[in-house]
């Protein structure tokens, strides 16, 4: 975490491209302004290979 204006801004743009790549979502929950948002990042289980 960053000071505000310190960061790119692009952290939640790659962690979407990562898991959108992977076959997976990521959606995300708030009661509105002040009260914080609760991201769930949902992947594709994969079966391991013998």
């Amino acid at each position: 975490t960053k000071d505000v204006g310190e960061g790119t801004g692009l952290g939640l743009s790659i962690v979407h491209a990562i898991i959108r790549d992977h076959g997976g979502t990521i959606t995300v929950a708030s009661d509105g302004p002040g009260n914080g948002a609760a991201f769930t990042f949902v992947l594709p289980l994969v079966e391991q290979q013998a």
